[in-house]
């Protein structure tokens, strides 16, 4: 074990003394310092780096480059400098909850259903795990228990560094061909994995493990969780948001679900009246116009893409014109939203030379266009008149 990476021998550290041997410009505003040793964790197997300060500069992320740890400071620090390094101890701990949890939950998946663990992420939202197998909602609930158990349990975290020797005989899961030192996190009743990370010493640290969904991915599943702290947060703000819901649909918490499904089906059923009656507005929208067999433009505000089409099409239908166009306002200025119908000339080769002097977009059939026009009303009366003119 690298005695200078002190995240190793004393996971739990929150400051530390060191000492600067270099630091460089990094090219990006920032600077890259080397120290004798660190209790700064480097990014990397899943778990993002520690920050924090060195002598009250920001330590804004760390990484390793070869065998060396480079940390990058938002401003340099003399070589040879005596620094004290603090780490965001609230961010570590959290993240030491996380990646306890992770293998908790992912040794428990590959001891009963043999999947493995095929990608991993500690993100600022969510934990999420990739397993190379299906599971069921149900077995996920199961799964969720079990890992929770161990949690109860309270057992130790073991942290091994077997020999040559004794690692072909330890059984543990590892995503990759390891050489060299190998790192193995020992969870009994839970998990034996080569693993780079900082975690909890006991599992009863971990607080909670609270499985949020899971999604099919890459023929597997993507399983997203919280553990410890971060649970308890997600769990205030989501109560909060079905407390709030529950005063807005004045239903109590519990009946929530039924309430909206309930405000969904109403709101269909509203649609469909509302599309009826449109439909008979724009028949009789429609009716107002005399049959012409010169171009129409109408433009009619409010009106969205589906009823800008059905007035176009009853238009040129009942012959109101030899080519009809039938324009509205989207809210933005100088932009409108189109449709062009006829049955005696080509609204596919209309609509792309309208587009190309409106700067439109958009196309259709040789019946049917549709799309959008970023120009003025005069504008597009006057282009519309010109191209349809005999």
């Amino acid at each position: 074990m690298d005695k200078s990476r002190l995240y190793y021998q004393t996971p739990y550290v929150k400051s530390f003394m060191c000492t600067v041997e270099r630091c460089e410009a990094s090219g990006k505003g920032t600077w890259l310092a080397v120290l004798n040793q660190t209790g700064f964790y480097p990014e990397g197997g899943g778990q993002p780096s520690d920050t924090g300060t060195l002598n009250q500069v920001p330590v804004l992320s760390v990484h390793e480059q070869g065998e060396e740890i480079l940390h990058e400071l938002a401003s340099p620090l003399e070589p040879g400098t005596l620094a004290e390094g603090v780490i965001d101890w609230q961010k570590r701990y959290d993240n030491m909850q996380q990646h306890t949890g992770e293998h908790i939950l992912s040794g428990l998946v590959h001891r009963r259903y043999g999947y493995d663990n095929v990608g991993f992420h500690m993100g600022a939202g969510e934990v999420t795990v990739d397993f190379n197998g299906i599971m069921t909602a149900e077995e996920l609930d199961g799964l969720e228990d079990a890992a929770n158990q161990v949690v109860y349990d309270n057992v130790p975290v073991h942290t091994l560094y077997p020999s040559k020797e004794e690692l072909p005989s330890i059984d543990y899961r590892s995503k990759k061909e390891l050489s060299g030192q190998v790192r193995i996190i020992e969870i009994p009743g839970g998990d034996v994995c080569a693993c780079c990370g900082t975690h909890v010493e006991n599992t009863g640290e971990v607080g909670i493990i609270k499985i949020r969904g899971m999604i099919r991915y890459k023929g597997g599943v993507r399983i997203s969780m919280l553990c410890g702290r971060r649970a308890l947060l997600d769990y205030r703000e989501r109560l909060k948001d079905g407390i709030r819901l529950s005063n807005l649909l004045s239903a109590k918490l519990h009946l929530v679900p039924e309430a909206v499904e309930k405000l969904k089906n109403d709101c269909q059923d509203r649609e469909m009246e509302i599309g009826r009656l449109y439909g008979q507005l724009l028949e009789l929208r429609a009716g107002q116009y005399p049959e012409s067999s010169r171009p129409l433009a109408i433009f009619e505000e409010g009106l969205n893409m589906v009823q800008i089409r059905r007035l176009s099409t009853l238009l040129y239908e009942q012959k109101k014109g030899s080519v009809v166009m039938v324009c509205s306002g989207n809210g933005t200025e100088g932009e409108y939203q189109y449709a062009l119908g006829s049955s005696s000339m080509d609204m596919r080769t209309l609509s792309k030379d309208m587009n190309g002097k409106l700067h439109g977009r958009g196309g259709g059939s040789s019946l049917m266009a549709q799309g959008t026009f970023r120009a003025s009303r005069q504008s597009i009366t006057d282009v519309f008149q010109e191209e349809t003119k005999s």
